[in-house]
C-alpha cells in the first residue's frame, strides 16, 4: 500500500487485511453463503396416489369404513333382506362392499332402519369432505413443483464428502480448511460460467463464496435450477481500502453513508442485472408439506364415530327390552345356551312390514331351541310320573324307558302353550 493511495474495488473487509490497511464503511451487505442445484421435492411415480394421506390417516380411515359397515349391517340385518341373505361370508363380503362404496357414493343397498339412515348420512358427509381435500392435495402435488435445495447446510458437504467450488484468488479457501473441509474436495473457478457448469454437471455439489457475487450468478442465470443456501459465514462487506492514517477514510465513509441510504436501490440495480431473482419472495424454497394428516379430520371421524356408537347403544336397548322367556322350569338353562337362543330369536326376522316374509311363532321358535337343549331329567314332580301309567293317553307302553323328546312333548300337550305363557306385548 505504499505505492497506491486508495484501493476502489470489491474488497473484503476482514481482520487479517484491517492490520495494513484502513478500511471505510461497507457499501454492501456482508456474508459468505452457498449456491446448490435445487430439485422437486416430490418424485411423480407410479405410487403418487398414496402420498397425498399420511399413513396414519390411511390405516384410520379404512377402519372407520369397515366399522360403518358392521354398524349399519347389525342395524339391518333383522328387517333388510340384502343385509340377510346367504352364509357369513356371503354377509361379510355385503359388509365391506357397501362400506367401500360409499367412497365413490355407489352403494345401492336400500337402508330401512331410521338409525342406520343417521349413521350412514353422517358418514357419506364425512367421505365427501375425506374425498375433496385427497383430489386437492393430489393435484397440487402433480401439478404445481414443490423445490427444496439438493443441499440444506454445509455441515451435510462436509458429512458426505461432497466437491465445492469457490472464487480463484479469495479467501475462501482458508476459510473452507477452517470448517473442516478437505482440500482435495475444494475446486477453483475462475467466472460464473464455470460456476454453471459445474453445477449442472455435478461435479461440485455447491459453489461456496461471497454474498454479492453470488446474487451476480443468480441474476445471470435466473431459470430457477439453483438457490442460495446460507449464510454459513460473517464477514464486514466490501469496502475501499486506504493507507494506514490516511485522511481520506473519514470523508469517504461519509460518502458511503449517504448513497447507501438513500440510492441502495439503484446500486443494486447497476451491480446486477435481474435483482427480482434472488428476492426473497420470488426465491423463496416452497418446502412445506400438502399431505394430509389425521389431525386436519379427527373431529369428522370423532362426529361420525359417537353418531354411530349410539345409534348401536340404541338398537340393542330396544331389542333388550323385548319380553324375557325362560325354559319349561323357569330358567335359563347355562349362559351359553342362553346367548344361542338370544341370538337365534335376532337372526329371525321382524314382523315388520318392510319384510316379505311371514313371521314365525314364538312358540315354534321356543320350542325348537328348548328341545335343543341337553336332557337333566324329567321337570314334572315325581307322583305325575307315578300317575302315568299304560292306560293314559300318553301312548307309552309301561316299562319303556321315556325319550327326552317324549317326555318334553307330554309335558306341553298337558299345559298352555308358549305363546299363552307370554305376557301380553
Amino acid at each position: 500500500m505504499q505505492e497506491y493511495d486508495a484501493v476502489v474495488g470489491d474488497v473484503t473487509i476482514i481482520a487479517n487485511r484491517s492490520l495494513y490497511v484502513d478500511f471505510t464503511l461497507p457499501f454492501t451487505e456482508s456474508g459468505v453463503s452457498m449456491i446448490v442445484p435445487i430439485k422437486d421435492k416430490l418424485r411423480k411415480d407410479a405410487w403418487a396416489f398414496m402420498k397425498p394421506l399420511t399413513p396414519n390417516l390411511w390405516f384410520s380411515s379404512g377402519a372407520f369404513f369397515i366399522f360403518t359397515g358392521v354398524v349399519v349391517w347389525f342395524l339391518e340385518h333383522g328387517i333388510n333382506d340384502e343385509f340377510n341373505v346367504g352364509g357369513p361370508m356371503h354377509q361379510i363380503g355385503t359388509v365391506f362392499y357397501f362400506s367401500f362404496s360409499t367412497l365413490v357414493f355407489a352403494h345401492r343397498e336400500k337402508i330401512l332402519s331410521n338409525l342406520a339412515r343417521i349413521v350412514v348420512v353422517i358418514w357419506v358427509f364425512v367421505v365427501l369432505i375425506l374425498q375433496s381435500s385427497y383430489i386437492a392435495s393430489l393435484t397440487s402435488m402433480l401439478t404445481v413443483q414443490q423445490l427444496q435445495p439438493t443441499v440444506s447446510n454445509i455441515d451435510q458437504l462436509i458429512r458426505d464428502g461432497s466437491y465445492v467450488g469457490y472464487l480463484k484468488d479469495s479467501f475462501m479457501p482458508g476459510l473452507l480448511k477452517r470448517l473442516n473441509f478437505n482440500e482435495s474436495k475444494i475446486i477453483a473457478y475462475e467466472s460464473p460460467e464455470e460456476y454453471h457448469s459445474a453445477l449442472i454437471n455435478g461435479t461440485v455439489a455447491a459453489i461456496v463464496d461471497e454474498i454479492p457475487y453470488l446474487k451476480v450468478f443468480l441474476s445471470k442465470y435466473c431459470d430457477k435450477k439453483f438457490t442460495m443456501v446460507g449464510p454459513i459465514y460473517k464477514t464486514s462487506g466490501f469496502g475501499f481500502a486506504f493507507p494506514k492514517g490516511s485522511p481520506f477514510v473519514p470523508d469517504v465513509s461519509k460518502a458511503v453513508l449517504k448513497v447507501t441510504e438513500n440510492n441502495m436501490e439503484d446500486l443494486e440495480k447497476s451491480l446486477y442485472e435481474s435483482p427480482s431473482c434472488f428476492d426473497k419472495d420470488t426465491n423463496e424454497i416452497d418446502t412445506t408439506s400438502s399431505r394430509l394428516t389425521f389431525n386436519s379430520f379427527w373431529g369428522l371421524f370423532l362426529i361420525s364415530g359417537a353418531t354411530s356408537l349410539a345409534a348401536l347403544i340404541l338398537h340393542l336397548v330396544f331389542f333388550h327390552r323385548q319380553p324375557s322367556h325362560t325354559t319349561r322350569d323357569g330358567k335359563y338353562g347355562s349362559v351359553l345356551q342362553w346367548l344361542a337362543m338370544l341370538a337365534n330369536l335376532y337372526n329371525q326376522k321382524d314382523s315388520s312390514p318392510h319384510s316379505s316374509e311371514e313371521p314365525k311363532p314364538l312358540e315354534e321358535i321356543f320350542c325348537r331351541d328348548i328341545l335343543a337343549l341337553p336332557y337333566t331329567g324329567p321337570s314334572i314332580s315325581n307322583h305325575e310320573h307315578e300317575s302315568i301309567g299304560s292306560g293314559d293317553d300318553t301312548g307309552i307302553p309301561q316299562g319303556e324307558e321315556e325319550t327326552p323328546g317324549r317326555d318334553v312333548f307330554q309335558q306341553m300337550q298337558g299345559s298352555s302353550s308358549f305363546a299363552q305363557m307370554l305376557p301380553e306385548r
